[in-house]
């Protein structure tokens, strides 16, 4: 069963409970038990006996747009719609440092010691060892996703276009804007690498397939519906979801040619994907839907193993060091869950 409790394996404390329990329809309430251990739940999944739900520990108040706990970092860093970044301390669960940044957040990502968030117009960038804070200009509108390849910050925006940033050596400038690149007719909402290339999703219901050594598209696939809202590389494979409801799988053949090898279809709106290996290593990928739930499939059969339960819906879904991952909601709540 996938069990919420209050475990002390984790190594963050929690410094506050969410003040809901999980309650997803279709359940019979023959399942729902509490006690003074905080054991609230347990939910019945065929071949699902190896995910704890540990205690959401953290909150903002609107939607989270970004978590990361980088390697060897004691540090998690989430930021916000509320237009707020966050620093959370792994020994006292305790928040060490809190943002004001005076809008809201479209993005964030981190990359050794930098932090960088995506805003309106800009990318703030701090550098967690020497305190160092940048503000990245080029973009026009929301900064919806970022990137890091071939030495290169890549940023989508809300304009269609996505920005590159070259890394340096300089101390006073260490990234310079090398490049704007046209390509979308809408707001570029999520982007990923993989072998020497950069894939990009819209608005606009394509995904933009560029050269990240030129810089140039190459390909633009078209097959969705609606917006396309996240995108995984794992294997040569290409894997997009879109707001109709649809995951696809890509496959590349000689000389770029792009074909769909399989359509998942949802009931709802897909919004994010995530994929990683659970405690034997076999490969699952993680997909949120605007119902407020996110499914979880063994992959490659795409055979669904359960389902995850949220307040709100998932936009957020980060792999830490294993065996934790973080999922962010619409209402501002971070979990923490652990692979057993």
């Amino acid at each position: 069963p996938l069990v919420y409790v209050n475990s002390s394996v984790l190594p963050v404390k929690p410094i506050s409970y969410i003040n809901y329990h999980i309650n997803p329809p279709n359940i019979p309430k023959s399942h729902s038990l509490s006690n003074k251990s905080k054991l609230c739940f347990v939910l019945p999944f065929r071949r699902f006996s190896s995910l704890v739900l540990q205690d959401p520990v953290f909150s903002h108040s609107q939607a989270v747009r970004g978590i990361a706990l980088p390697l060897g970092s004691e540090k998690l860093y989430s930021a916000s719609g509320d237009g707020t970044l966050r620093t959370w301390d792994c020994h006292s669960g305790q928040c060490a440092c809190l943002s004001n940044l005076g809008d809201e957040v479209g993005s964030m990502i981190t990359e050794g010691p930098w932090v960088f968030v995506g805003m309106k117009d800009v990318i703030e960038a701090w550098n967690t060892q020497t305190a160092q804070e940048l503000s990245l200009k080029g973009p026009v509108g929301q900064v919806h996703s970022m990137v890091i390849a071939n030495n290169m910050l890549f940023a989508g925006a809300q304009n269609g276009f996505i920005f590159a940033w070259k890394g340096s050596s300089e101390v006073a400038n260490p990234f310079q804007l090398v490049a704007s690149m046209e390509g979308h007719s809408g707001a570029v909402l999520c982007l990923t690498v993989g072998e020497k290339k950069l894939y990009s999703g819209s608005v606009d219901h394509t995904i933009g397939v560029w050269d990240t050594d030129t810089l140039q598209c190459i390909k633009t696939l078209n097959g969705h519906e609606d917006a396309v809202t996240s995108l995984l590389h794992c294997n040569g494979c290409l894997f997009s979801c879109s707001l109709d409801c649809s995951i696809k799988v890509w496959f590349a053949t000689v000389g770029e040619n792009w074909e769909v090898i399989y359509t998942h279809k949802e009931e709802n709106g897909v919004l994010a994907l995530c994929g990683m290996n659970d405690a034997e290593t076999k490969p699952v990928l993680f997909c949120s839907c605007n119902d407020n739930t996110v499914r979880l499939y063994d992959l490659p059969s795409f055979t669904e193993r359960g389902r995850l339960y949220s307040k709100r819906e998932v936009r957020v879904i980060h792999r830490g060091p294993f065996p934790l991952f973080f999922t962010g909601d619409g209402s501002g709540s971070i979990t923490v869950w652990k692979w057993l």
